[in-house]
């Protein structure tokens, strides 16, 4: 009932400020254009390279979304409460990240088969791109959340945020990416998926538990 009620709080605010819940998909949307625009008309290229340049946009707009995760409530005195309320909130975190994927990991699954499209990807490499970036993006909104959650307290740390985020969304760019490229070729990207969804169960499992450690150390100081 927590998670529920956390993520549908979350989600009516997110729906009110409808400015900020674009913000990413919009980035996506941009960036997938603009690459298409500079890799050119050489249809071979673009092709070759459009599942990971989907990636890299995806995640590029994940980090972008991270840093308002926890932002609202620290300013409006939600996370205080919060914190002091004396009882585990690591439920709650779940529910702030079910409530965000939802808001900013979800839409750019749903988008993907149209970057694809647009950046001229491989038919048969699509679903993957899509049960890839359907995997994957959970993952890197908890991770995102880690960093949030350690910078929420230093004003604007979007650069810090992108320092501590980045090297752990290197595994989820490489195995994510890699799953897309190895379905282009004609091969089966199973191993690749099954990696994704291990990453994500250790997400879930030990995220949370951190992201509440995480908000504590960074109200302290």
């Amino acid at each position: 009932m927590i998670v529920l009620a956390q993520a549908g709080r979350d989600l009516r605010i997110a729906f009110r400020a409808r400015g900020e819940m674009v913000h990413p998909v919009a980035f996506f949307a941009l960036a997938v254009t603009l690459f298409g625009l500079g890799l050119g008309s050489d249809l071979q290229t673009l092709g070759a390279v459009a599942v990971v340049v989907v990636w890299v946009i995806a995640l590029l707009a994940c980090m972008l979304a991270a840093e308002s995760l926890f932002r609202r409530d620290f300013e409006d005195g939600t996370l205080e409460q919060m914190l002091l309320h004396g009882r585990p909130i690591f439920l709650a975190v779940l529910g702030k990240l079910a409530a965000h994927w939802c808001v900013s990991g979800l839409p750019l699954v749903l988008f993907a088969p149209v970057a694809g499209f647009m950046l001229q990807a491989p038919t048969q490499a699509l679903p993957v791109l899509v049960a890839s970036l359907a995997i994957g993006t959970p993952t890197l909104t908890a991770i995102g959340a880690i960093a949030a959650a350690l910078t929420v307290g230093l004003g604007r740390g979007g650069l810090l945020l992108a320092l501590i985020a980045l090297p752990l969304y290197v595994p989820v760019l490489v195995f994510g990416a890699s799953a897309s490229v190895v379905a282009a070729s004609g091969l089966s990207a199973l191993p690749q998926l099954l990696w994704l969804l291990a990453m994500l169960a250790a997400a879930l499992t030990f995220v949370p538990f951190a992201v509440c450690f995480a908000l504590r150390l960074s109200q302290e100081y």
